[in-house]
């Protein structure tokens, strides 16, 4: 099998986020936001140490997912998949595929072909090992790819989904542009990222899960050390709410959306190209 690729209810409204952008405060959250990375010490660029993150972290990624997030990560996808289901797409692209459940679970809405890309081989390689345990062969395929630089023609697929991918990009506006690129005219695509609560209590506890809990069971497991600390430093300068909105329109979606999770630990966006 080549590491490059691997062939073969009722919806929740969203509702649009209304808060003004500034351009000062957008424009210094993006250069803040693209030099967080992994590993402080390292002189690769940010996309090759996402890569080699995912690579290490692979085996160990999903428990850790779903252990640190008391399996709420998995109610949050089948959010994006009732959402994508009114467009009856027959092809969708899942970026950022990392070990393909949100693919995976795509497969529900009886498309003709899943296609997920990402950077990292290993975390592919454990996709696949799923993708035949539940027998999708035909329907999903796997393929090592820059998000940045997706390899596929203009006005490729009927439908885009991101879960907690975009985040990782090294080039946010690239990759959104990119994703746009491939989608056809009138596609939708859907984002799901981690976001900061802001309700009082909530917020609090959140920061002190996410900086002192959350990386020291990470580390353990997966014996990365770095991989849960750059988790909630890139969600703590990740531009969230009215700001990724903005990005979403700047790269050429139109009718964009946001809808909170879970006290907003999470959110789901939506646009559809133009």
């Amino acid at each position: 099998m080549s590491v490059n690729r691997w062939l073969s209810g009722v919806e929740a409204p969203v509702s649009g986020v209304e808060a003004p952008v500034s351009g000062v405060e957008a424009t210094d959250i993006k250069n803040i936001y693209m030099t967080i990375t992994p590993y402080k010490n390292s002189k690769s660029g940010k996309k090759e140490q996402i890569a080699e993150m995912f690579d290490n972290i692979a085996p160990k990624y999903d428990f850790l997912n779903h252990f640190l997030s008391f399996g709420i990560d998995k109610s949050w996808r089948k959010k994006v998949i009732k959402i994508l289901k009114k467009y009856q797409p027959k092809t969708i692209i899942d970026v950022a595929t990392g070990t393909a459940d949100l693919a995976i679970m795509a497969s529900k809405l009886n498309p003709d072909k899943i296609t997920g890309i990402d950077i990292s081989a290993q975390m592919l390689s454990e996709g696949w090992g799923k993708i035949i345990k539940k027998q999708q062969e035909d329907k999903i395929e796997l393929v090592q790819c820059d998000s940045e630089s997706i390899i596929f023609e203009d006005n490729s697929f009927d439908a885009g989904m991101v879960a907690f991918g975009v985040r990782n990009f090294e080039n946010l506006d690239k990759g959104l542009k990119e994703i746009n690129r491939v989608l056809k005219p009138g596609a939708p695509l859907v984002v799901l990222e981690f976001s900061k609560p802001k309700q009082a209590g909530i917020k609090q506890l959140y920061a002190f899960y996410s900086k002192h809990i959350l990386p020291a069971i990470g580390k353990s497991i997966s014996k990365d050390n770095a991989a849960y600390s750059y988790l909630p430093e890139s969600i703590n300068l990740f531009p969230e709410d009215s700001l990724f909105l903005k990005r979403l329109e700047d790269a050429g979606f139109i009718n964009v959306k946001q809808r909170k999770l879970t006290f907003g630990i999470a959110s789901i966006y939506l646009g559809i190209k133009a």
